[in-house]
């Protein structure tokens, strides 16, 4: 099975469909309440829902998702039934298979309660109709070249007698996603000099996006959110709570970080935790939207991507 730990929470959706073939008789035969077994179709739907709700004791790599909802509905055509399936869920994963499991389902049920009936009785097709809600919606890789510093606080790591891996984490994952990482600092957790940094970075140097990781605890050298706090023009106090709040899942001292973010001019500054685990979580949670806040910064619209789905 695949880990999953490290991915958020979203709302995903699927269709699919499947569709029975059978001769005009068996169709009329189903319309008129003459099958010997009884209306197949909301046998079928309850087969479907239950099929959907299970998908993972069906398919060993499936992960069991909690569903928010399970719609069916029925199309009869001239020599077809045909069924469509839509799934939702707030979740990690997607939902596509669980959309299909119940259209298969619901498919083998009305070939169950037909087969006595026609023998050229056939399942013609199973097939995902779309899918929303994963990376690809939310997670948009950047359309323009952003610059960026990681800026390490630690008394620790800066007198030498410690080793930075929070920081070259953070270096290595912005380089991936495509920041261009102009600068990797490492200062000790003095106020007034991460004051300075942090100024020096967003009123000469104009960076996009400035990480810092360290001293958001509550020791006595933890003031990185003080001196983060004097420099910000426009806090944007929703990114330190989705990072505490998506670390809070996994470990309950997350609620002790004091960690900050927002705005100087047009450079985004945020605030992660100093330890290595707390940094990468930080990351998962909050890169999708740091690189949609640029969006945002050069006038695109704040909507969300398109989720609602229809049976049309």
């Amino acid at each position: 099975m695949k880990d999953v730990s490290r991915k958020f929470d979203t709302l995903r959706t699927a269709v699919a469909e499947a569709v029975v073939k059978m001769s005009a008789a068996t169709v009329d035969a189903v319309q008129q309440g003459r099958a010997p077994k009884g209306d197949p179709l909301p046998v079928a739907k309850v087969a479907a829902i239950q099929a959907a709700k299970e998908t993972s004791r069906i398919v060993p790599y499936c992960h069991p998702v909690p569903l928010d909802f399970v719609g069916v509905d029925f199309t009869v055509g001239e020599d077809s039934i045909t069924v469509r399936v839509e799934v939702k869920a707030t979740w990690k994963t997607g939902v596509e298979m669980e959309a299909l499991t119940g259209a298969s389902v619901a498919a083998l049920t009305v070939y169950d309660m037909l087969k006595m009936l026609d023998e050229g009785l056939a399942i013609e097709s199973v097939r995902l109709l779309s899918k929303r809600g994963g990376k690809s919606d939310y997670d948009r890789p950047l359309e323009a070249a952003r610059r960026a510093a990681v800026l390490v606080l630690s008394d620790t790591v800066s007198s030498g007698r410690g080793e930075d891996t929070s920081g070259r984490l953070i270096r290595d994952r912005l380089a991936l996603e495509g920041f261009e990482v102009i600068d990797y600092r490492v200062i000790p957790d003095d106020r007034d000099q991460i004051s300075r940094t942090l100024i020096d970075y967003a009123d000469r140097q104009r960076l996009d996006l400035v990480i810092t990781t360290g001293g958001t605890g509550i020791g006595p050298r933890d003031v990185t959110p003080e001196a983060t706090g004097e420099v910000l023009e426009r806090e944007i106090t929703g990114i330190a709570e989705a990072a505490r709040a998506y670390g809070l899942r996994k470990l309950p001292f997350s609620m002790l970080s004091r960690g900050r973010a927002g705005l100087r001019g047009k450079t985004l500054i945020v605030n992660l935790p100093g330890s290595k685990g707390g940094a990468a979580d930080g990351l998962d949670a909050l890169l999708p939207a740091i690189k949609h806040a640029f969006r945002m910064l050069e006038g695109e619209r704040h909507d969300q991507p398109d989720t609602g789905l229809t049976n049309g």
